[in-house]
């Protein structure tokens, strides 16, 4: 059928939709399960996200063909690639910083992936993509389960940092820790006012590491502007 001159059925129409439609309700379920999650980018991002990339890989794959010819060389290859960069943008902006806690990270690598599934979808892979969408579930469900795990078989000790506030202390201490080859984490921040006015801090460290843990907060405790560093509690 044409219209206007321009074909609005080739002989490949109907593998597109087909491929374009797989890729929404795979990138749906996708979206679903952070949806559920109450994530940033949820349903609507994710599914825009892969029937985009499927758009874009269809357009290479069958866009060009009336223009292939002999003195032509088309490379599919290079809008897929142009896709992997630039899908980096929307990523990193569901990714936030909070007192050195980094959140957003899974949701960012979930929108990478949507668009890789919608991709595959795009080049006529349809079996990949189900296989990967299944693969998806599989970590974002039990592996979560596995890495909560893992990381209470070494949850390190939980520390109060006590320090005056307005010298830079706390930075100081992540800095030396970091140098010690321990992780310090902050978890928690209060500032409590002492009767003479002046204001102090107290940081809660989870502190992990296979170093000599005590020499460390010696260490600490000599720091100009630290109060105290008292132990909380070895785990929680």
């Amino acid at each position: 059928m044409t219209l206007l001159g321009i074909d609005l059925f080739s002989p490949t129409t109907g593998t597109e939709l087909v491929l374009l439609l797989l890729s929404f309700v795979l990138s749906a379920v996708i979206g679903m399960e952070r949806q559920r999650r109450l994530k940033s980018a949820g349903l609507r991002t994710h599914t825009l996200v892969g029937i985009g990339a499927t758009v874009f890989t269809l357009v290479s794959a069958y866009g060009f063909s009336a223009v292939i010819g002999h003195d032509v060389v088309l490379d599919p290859s290079r809008i897929a690639a142009q896709i992997v960069s630039g899908i980096g943008f929307l990523g990193a902006g569901v990714i936030f910083v909070r007192r050195s806690t980094v959140s957003g990270l899974t949701t960012a690598a979930s929108i990478w992936f949507t668009a890789a599934i919608g991709m595959a979808c795009g080049a006529g892979m349809p079996v990949l993509a189900a296989t990967g969408t299944l693969l998806y579930l599989v970590t974002v469900s039990l592996l979560s389960v596995v890495g909560r795990r893992v990381r209470a078989a070494d949850s390190g000790e939980l520390w109060v940092l006590t320090y005056r506030e307005g010298k830079g202390v706390l930075r100081t201490v992540l800095a030396e820790a970091a140098h010690q080859g321990f992780e310090a984490t902050l978890s928690d921040m209060r500032v409590v006012e002492s009767k003479h006015g002046s204001a102090r801090v107290e940081a809660q460290l989870r502190i992990r590491g296979a170093g000599p843990l005590r020499e460390f907060v010696e260490h600490v405790s000599t720091i100009d502007g630290v109060k105290a560093m008292t132990s909380r509690s070895s785990a929680e």
